[in-house]
């Protein structure tokens, strides 16, 4: 997990095929999970978020198969980083308008994220 910002870049080019000044954020976990990656691009210049942890591990999410990656949400994301499981997550029911529909789903496609190991 040595690897910085230009490195990085040339992996989600060369290997994943993507550009990483897209809006969505890229993350790398190292073998024993121990150690989380998150590159994105907003607006000025890359970001680099580097967390390691001292016990235990970060969980792997869901691989798609039609994507060819693991993709997840942002609060996925943000479970993901604090150390909660992703795994019988059960949301409650909410009352929705179809404005608020329409703008989740508009910032869920902005922020979804690939995974790679």
């Amino acid at each position: 997990m040595r690897k910085g910002f230009d490195t990085l870049c040339g992996v989600v080019r060369s290997q994943m095929g993507r550009d990483p000044l897209s809006v969505e954020v890229f993350i790398f976990v190292n073998r024993p999970r121990s150690t989380i990656k998150l590159l994105h691009w907003e607006s000025g210049g890359l970001v680099l978020y580097h967390k390691r942890l001292e016990s235990a591990g970060f969980e792997r999410p869901t691989y798609d198969e039609k994507q060819n990656s693991f993709q997840m949400n942002w609060s996925e994301l943000v479970m993901m980083i604090e150390g909660l499981s992703m795994r019988n997550i059960v949301q409650r029911k909410r009352f929705v308008s179809t404005l608020v529909t329409e703008k989740e789903e508009k910032r869920d496609a902005r922020n979804s994220t690939l995974f790679n190991l």
